[in-house]
């Protein structure tokens, strides 16, 4: 089965084909951070009219470079939620048009559960049950993930993801966005113990975060420094260090409930490579092993979608919204959706 995979929940136009024997035959995929860096995050209606810009050319340059027509695709998934509602129509609308043309059958794919998915494109070895732990701009959740389609929010942020966190921290510092990427960068050159941030909500017995107050703390410790590159870097250092030991311990509270023998990390902040090897070894010390994507697949990409199409569809999990999207769609709430 050839499968179309189109992702336009955010900033990213993402389109992809999978073979479900050959596995992903190709990817073509656009970031609009140059778009919105001036703004300081993300503009929606900037964003929904660059996809509509966008997607048609990156399907042609798709089946161009697999060598591939519409006629070959079997099976049109599309991501339907959650994301912004503007963005998430442009791809419902364009991939049931695609869908009439053809007379393809569609299925609208949960975004969250696609990425919670994307690891299994890597490793065949992975198997359900496991822990998710999903990390991005929009999100920050641990996930049993008992079946495909079944799932249950162990916890999540109470208030900012950890994602925004680290993007909004960054602004609080004059730096750029996406924040991201530069704390990752300017913690490789802080030094170790220069500040003590709190480790919000870290004891409590649950497997939430929160991000909020730790944001708060950055901006009062930048307002008292003397605003150096150096104190950039020293910040970024300890921010790197207090939400990563949150996402661990929050791991390991998990873990202890469970004892599933795999953890899934996935969204854009799981290419950070100092929470990577955080989370690695302490999955390796109490035997358990950590699954990441490819790193180009952290963030939004229709790879993703196609293959969670795949799966959904091969499951008999079902579900077209009929041009309709839902910007909020709680993972835990997919069986009801089903009429397979």
């Amino acid at each position: 089965m050839l499968v179309l995979g189109i992702e336009t929940s955010c900033d990213e136009t993402g389109l992809a084909l999978y073979d479900s024997e050959q596995g992903l035959l190709g990817d073509e995929l656009f970031s609009q951070i140059d778009i919105h860096q001036d703004y300081g995050g993300v503009v929606p209606e900037l964003a929904s009219r660059d996809h509509a810009d966008r997607i048609l050319p990156l399907l042609q340059n798709l089946l161009k470079n697999t060598n591939k027509s519409l006629e070959d695709i079997d099976l049109i998934a599309y991501t339907a939620g959650p994301g912004l509602k503007g963005c998430l129509l442009v791809g419902s609308t364009f991939a049931r048009s695609l869908a009439f043309i053809t007379d393809k059958p569609i299925i609208s794919v949960n975004h969250v559960e696609a990425h919670l998915l994307a690891p299994f494109m890597e490793y065949p070895e992975l198997t359900f049950p496991f822990f998710g732990l999903l990390i991005s701009g929009g999100h920050t959740m641990i996930v049993d993930a008992k079946n495909i389609g079944e799932y249950e929010i162990m916890g999540e942020t109470l208030d900012d993801a950890i994602g925004e966190a680290f993007d909004k921290s960054a602004k609080l510092m004059g730096l750029e966005y996406p924040g991201g990427p530069l704390i990752e960068k300017l913690a490789k050159d802080g030094e170790e113990g220069s500040y003590k941030f709190p480790r919000p909500i870290l004891n409590k017995p649950n497997c939430d975060f929160s991000f909020s107050g730790l944001k708060t703390h950055i901006m009062l410790t930048w307002r008292d420094s003397k605003k150096t590159e150096q104190d950039q870097k020293n910040i970024s250092r300890e921010l790197q260090n207090s939400v990563t030991d949150c996402l661990v311990g929050k791991l390991k509270r998990a873990h202890n409930e469970k004892g599933y023998s795999a953890f899934v990390i996935s969204g854009g902040v799981s290419a950070n490579q100092f929470i990577r090897e955080k989370i690695t070894r302490f999955a390796e010390s109490i035997n358990t092993k950590a699954y990441y994507p490819t790193k180009k697949f952290c963030t939004d990409n229709g790879a993703m979608i196609a293959y969670a199409g795949y799966k959904k569809y091969e499951a008999g999990q079902i579900y077209d919204l009929q041009g309709e999207v839902k910007p909020r769609w709680p993972l835990d709430q997919l069986n009801e959706c089903y009429n397979g």
